[in-house]
């Protein structure tokens, strides 16, 4: 099985060369690397070059955003299965992907999705928090829950099916494309029992109260975007949920 790691960065030389190492590292030999990078000026294009051979795709030039990078990379994506290591993110260990791979294979998921930990943005082997995201429960969304976008895998026939991110949302788009391919759309999907990635605070999303407060405007306004009634509680419960993060 093919499978397909994106990557995307802007102005991020001093952790991508260690993402993309976590990646090479990989033991399913069977791995296509993309990376998107949003015209660096900080010397990111010169550490991606020293791995130019390795690379199925690069391109390094301005972009509108974050998810519009992404799409980016899945129209360049040719793997059965797509995946996003972003940059200065770590797959946890060599045998991930290998993983992952099995966990489709013996399901015929069309998504399979895994816990991760969130580290320190300056020294990753401290843990902040932990996402258990436990076994799959359609209904789990309406209680405030997702998968890390990060720790989740889908067959690329389901993108090609229900689309690629929302670039009309600028901080939860990862959100709503979970929402509309796992809630809307009910594609079949698994928990991976085991902690897949090592995501290094310091996103949109993680930053300032501005930051999350817009993120959650954004998360009530993907069920209107896909035709959804958004649950009561839902912001207060999906607080919630990031709050007992702390305590795994």
């Amino acid at each position: 099985m093919k499978v397909t790691l994106i990557t995307v960065c802007r102005n991020a030389a001093a952790v991508i060369g260690a993402s993309l190492e976590s990646v090479f590292a990989q033991t399913h030999t069977d791995i296509e690397v993309i990376v998107i990078d949003g015209a660096s000026t900080d010397g990111t294009q010169q550490v991606v070059e020293r791995h130019r051979d390795r690379l199925a795709h690069y391109v390094s030039e301005p972009d509108k955003g974050i998810y519009d990078a992404m799409n980016k990379g899945l129209r360049a994506a040719t793997g059965e299965v797509i995946g996003f290591v972003n940059a200065g993110d770590l797959l946890m260990t060599p045998q991930v992907i290998a993983q992952v791979v099995d966990a489709f294979q013996r399901s015929h998921a069309d998504a399979v999705y895994g816990d991760i930990i969130m580290v320190d943005e300056h020294d990753i082997h401290k843990v902040h928090r932990t996402w258990l995201s436990g076994t799959y429960h359609r209904d789990n969304f309406r209680r405030g829950w997702m998968p890390p976008h990060v720790g989740t895998f889908i067959r690329k026939s389901a993108y090609d099916r229900f689309g690629h991110f929302n670039t009309d949302l600028r901080i939860a788009a990862d959100y709503e494309i979970l929402l509309r391919m796992l809630y809307k759309h009910e594609i079949r999907t698994v928990h991976l029992r085991e902690v897949l990635v090592r995501f290094r605070l310091g996103g949109m999303s993680n930053g300032s109260v501005k930051h999350i407060l817009k993120a959650n405007r954004e998360v009530r306004a993907s069920w209107g975007l896909n035709g959804l009634q958004a649950p009561p509680l839902l912001v207060t419960r999906k607080l919630w949920s990031k709050v007992m993060q702390f305590f795994h």
